[in-house]
């Protein structure tokens, strides 16, 4: 089988790579996705032989090196995607400076300047989606079988826009709902590996704004259990996040997101105090990374290290402390895709959080919400394909939130289809994070002059 990477030059392409090659080494007694060559496709050649420096070393250490896919490198997406059975993409569009200029044009106005949240994600979402609508053609035309799974951010309105082309062929992932279940299971004596069919879980909504709104063990739901102990919530990262007192008053664990909703101010000011962006930050660390890794006698022992770096730092603007280690351990986007390629290859039954269409499953996941909406809840991944589960209906406030952002999203995917100005003027204004049409136009205006491609997609209004 042929997985191929989109954005294999990407700084974590060596997780996706060492989770196959973990599996296939340690897989006695469980279900093991065999793949024959990992394909890598970017745009930048330079990045491409990094990251194959390192998985050869990588590959090198490992007990039985035959046992490892061989690695291919291209700059044709054609070629990359020729045979492809899974189709891995996590492109940054624009890199680490365009995601600087993202949160830079917000910051400047005021604003929350965040890669996926608020004006900065719809910027991101302006860039992004011609290009993955693109990219959609091409699976659809060159690889039509293959299964897509979508970490390109913002994930939940880009898959929703290669929706449009390859249906339930794609799929979007994200690690943080997964990390929290994960985290949450532990701290009551479960694995959610080891102990799946002990484990339910209720979580709905849409990439980044979701809650977690019970975890039953052996049939009885422990929710409010953990939510009336401070000391189960003091090991939950999502619930230091965003108060203890107020995940006990909505009776959920929310999404460590919606930290960027309901600490707006905050968030705004810690990223300001820190006098660069998350995105300035990585493209310095990128910089760095490059210098270092060119003239490193081993190119894996610098990426863990600069790895490790990027982990402890992560939403640092949210903290006022390092991140523990169980928080940092909580899952990868890489495990979460291993598993789904492994359930759809092996057919072994795997349950999962995912982003589907809210028509996935025949009828509407969420009666309330649009067909097309791009939902993340819980799936049953087997032979046949996804199957999202049933979800307990959503409270006024739930849907309230998942409405007005994807009303949003929605306006910014039509402007970027169309090349409507007036659209992408409406989706940021409505934004629950903006809602003002004075500071809509600003922001628009602001991207147009900072970001050419974005520019370019209204020169005619």
């Amino acid at each position: 089988m042929k997985l191929t990477i989109l954005g294999g030059g990407g700084f974590r392409v060596p997780l996706i790579h060492d989770a196959i090659v973990t599996n296939a080494l340690a897989s006695a007694g469980r279900p093991s996705i065999r793949l024959d060559e990992i394909a890598l496709h970017d745009a930048f050649p330079e990045r491409l032989h990094t990251i194959e420096r390192i998985l050869a070393e990588r590959t090198a250490l490992l007990p039985d090196p035959t046992r490892a896919p061989r690695v291919t490198t291209t700059t044709d997406l054609r070629e990359a995607l020729t045979g492809a059975d899974f189709v891995f993409s996590a492109i940054r569009v624009g890199g680490s400076a365009g995601r600087a200029k993202d949160e830079r044009v917000a910051l400047d106005l005021g604003e929350l300047g965040q890669e996926t949240i608020g004006p900065g994600g719809l910027a991101y979402a302006l860039r992004t989606i011609p290009v993955m609508h693109n990219v959609a053609r091409t699976i659809a035309e060159v690889a039509p079988e293959a299964w897509t799974i979508n970490f390109t951010n913002p994930a939940g309105i880009v898959t929703q826009a290669m929706r449009s082309v390859l249906g339930d062929r794609v799929v979007g992932i994200c690690d943080t709902p997964i990390g929290l279940v994960r985290r949450v299971s532990r701290l009551l004596g479960v694995s959610l590996e080891d102990d799946q069919d002990r484990v339910e879980y209720d979580y709905v909504g849409v990439n980044h704004m979701g809650w977690l709104r019970s975890v039953r063990i052996d049939g009885v739901d422990q929710m409010p259990a953990v939510l009336d102990s401070d000391a189960a919530l003091d090991q939950i990262e999502e619930a230091r996040l965003i108060g203890k007192d107020w995940v006990r008053a909505i009776g959920a664990l929310p999404n460590e997101y919606f930290y960027y909703y309901w600490h707006t101010d905050e968030a705004i000011a810690n990223i300001l105090s820190a006098g660069q962006t998350r995105g300035e930050f990585l493209a310095e660390e990128q910089r760095q990374f490059d210098d270092d890794i060119a003239d490193s006698d081993s190119p894996l022992r610098t990426w863990h290290a600069a790895l490790r770096e990027r982990e402890s730092t992560y939403m640092a603007e949210a903290r006022d402390e390092e991140r523990r280690e169980e928080d940092i351990a909580g899952g990868g986007y890489q495990e979460v895709a291993l598993r789904l390629m492994t359930a759809l290859a092996t057919g072994e039954p795997e349950r999962m959080i995912l982003d589907v269409g809210n028509n996935s499953g025949g009828g509407l996941i969420v009666e309330e919400l649009p067909a097309d909406l791009v939902l993340e809840v819980g799936c049953l991944v087997d032979g046949t394909g996804i199957h999202p589960l049933p979800v307990a209906p959503l409270s006024l406030m739930q849907l309230g939130m998942i409405a007005r952002l994807r009303a949003s999203e929605s306006a910014i995917c039509e402007a970027a289809l169309t090349g409507s100005a007036v659209k992408a003027w409406e989706g940021f204004s409505i934004h629950p994070l903006v809602d003002s049409p004075k500071r809509g136009r600003e922001l628009l205006d602001g991207y147009r002059r900072a970001h050419p491609e974005i520019d370019a997609l209204f020169t005619n209004q």
